[in-house]
């Protein structure tokens, strides 16, 4: 299982964020989110919306990290990047977390 996670420079509701992704499947990340405890409803169609004090955690857990432009890159090679509707081709605004 490899799980990977980005730097938490995501601005966003007055915090930054990192973003945890699978380069196999959505399983294994809903998986590695439910043993952090990461709720289900920081999942943003491709990955978990990770605040940046739980980017630690994710990296003990077992999370590689690597840089943002990794993880997309990851996402695309895998086939399990899902754009926001309407995001430009090239990227849209990455990493905005959803409000809850």
């Amino acid at each position: 299982m490899t799980v990977y996670v980005d730097p938490p420079t995501w601005p966003g509701h007055g915090r930054l964020w990192s973003h945890l992704v699978s380069d196999v499947s959505y399983d294994e990340l809903h998986a590695f989110a439910s043993r952090l405890d990461v709720p289900r409803r920081a999942f943003d169609r491709d990955h978990y919306d990770l605040p940046a004090h739980r980017y630690a955690d994710a990296v003990r857990a077992g999370a590689l990290e690597v840089s943002s432009r990794e993880v997309v890159r990851l996402l695309r090679g895998a086939g399990l990047r899902r754009p926001k509707r309407g995001a430009r081709a090239a990227g849209g605004q990455p990493g905005q977390p959803r409000s809850s």
